[in-house]
């Protein structure tokens, strides 16, 4: 196998890790918001904070498997 293909699979795990991260963002906003859906805007903004941070790592992560490529 060659660097390149093994960059690819590295973008493509950081492509999955992100994927299931921003899931279970998303899951645990929409739970807590059925408990609690006075504060359904809060929970909103800082799910969509935190899925912007989870996107951010895993296109440092492509980047970097990319360039090792």
């Amino acid at each position: 196998m060659t660097i390149t293909g093994i960059a690819a699979i590295g973008a493509g795990i950081a492509v999955i890790g992100a994927g299931m991260g921003i899931g279970r963002i998303g899951g645990a906003a929409m739970e807590a918001m059925a408990r609690q859906p006075e504060i359904q805007g809060k929970i909103q903004t800082s799910a969509l904070i935190l899925a912007a941070f989870v996107e951010a790592v895993a296109l440092f992560g492509v980047v970097v498997a990319l360039l090792q490529g």
